[in-house]
């Protein structure tokens, strides 16, 4: 995982080695090396711009031993990337169980194809595995054979699904779960949406209306990793459109780059909760900043 950044700050590293004084000369040079490394990565070009213009600031005019010169850049570089990452101060259990009453919504968003059903399927587990029963919304009634591919995956975990007809109304089915979970003292109603593109202005203000009636406790948008920055722009039209509260990435085990995870914590300022690491129900990962950065450089 994540490999590129870590081959190409590798190189960068390399090309100090014997420098005593990291004069402006010299870290020009290999900070623009390192740019290039990190656009490659898919680190959206502002963010990149943050990064070396803090690795500059932090670096110039340094002097260190040549031994020590590959560790001060790398910890000045993982604390410009820390910086950019927003943490939830609670995980998304913590956040349902402090809610006193009942039930505690999550809308899920995003585009088509970026694994956000099996992503609803996987908090359902993890819910469940803390204790807490779930619903879930059968909202995208758009798509052909959305509700289908929700049910399985209700059928499989035990999770009751609240369901309209192709074509109903989504937000009146959100409405519907959220008052089976109130009478049934269900503790998490899970709404899954239909997958639009940013661009669908019809779709965008469907989504717009379900919030509007299902006031969710946080909104959740899933990205795919793989997409580089198509999510990151995704990501932000999102947020502008709904304000979103926070993200999940998936298929973050299929050699992502891990620059769409720093350029969606720039772009939004929002915390990412947890990246999707397979197909399986428990394929879900904690997202930390300082384990997710140490991946990168390590």
């Amino acid at each position: 995982m994540f490999g590129s950044i870590k081959e190409k700050f590798s190189d960068f590293t390399r090309a100090l080695q014997g420098d005593v004084l990291l004069s402006e000369k010299k870290l020009d040079e290999v900070l623009q090396s390192l740019e290039i490394a990190l656009l490659e990565s898919d680190v959206a070009f502002d963010v990149v711009e943050k990064i070396v213009s803090k690795l500059k600031a932090d670096l110039q005019g340094m002097k260190v031993k040549r031994r020590d010169i590959s560790q001060v850049v790398r910890d000045s570089l993982k604390r410009s990337l820390v910086e950019i990452f927003v943490k939830s101060q609670k995980t998304l259990p913590e956040l349902v169980k402090e809610k006193k009453s009942r039930p505690y919504v999550i809308a899920f968003v995003g585009v088509n194809g970026s694994g956000k059903t099996t992503t609803i399927a996987k908090i359902a587990r993890l819910m469940m595995k803390r204790g807490f029963s779930c619903v879930f919304a059968a909202s995208d009634t758009f798509r052909a054979g959305a509700i289908e591919q929700l049910q399985k995956h209700a059928d499989r975990l035990g999770v009751k699904m609240i369901k309209h007809s192709k074509g109903a109304d989504p937000a009146a089915v959100a409405f519907d779960a959220i008052s089976h979970a109130r009478a049934h003292n269900k503790d998490v109603v899970l709404i899954d949406t239909a997958g639009r593109m940013e661009t669908n202005v019809n779709l965008m203000d469907e989504m717009k209306k379900i919030i509007r009636v299902a006031k969710p406790d946080i909104t959740l948008f899933v990205g795919d990793a793989l997409t580089g920055n198509a999510a990151v722009d995704q990501a932000e039209i999102f947020n502008k459109a709904i304000n979103i509260d926070g993200v999940i990435l998936t298929k973050a085990d299929a050699d992502a780059k891990g620059g769409s995870a720093i350029s969606i914590a720039y772009v939004v300022k929002k915390p990412i909760f947890y990246l999707g690491t397979g197909q399986g129900y428990d394929d879900l990962v904690e997202f930390n900043p300082e384990w997710f950065i140490n991946e990168i450089l390590s």
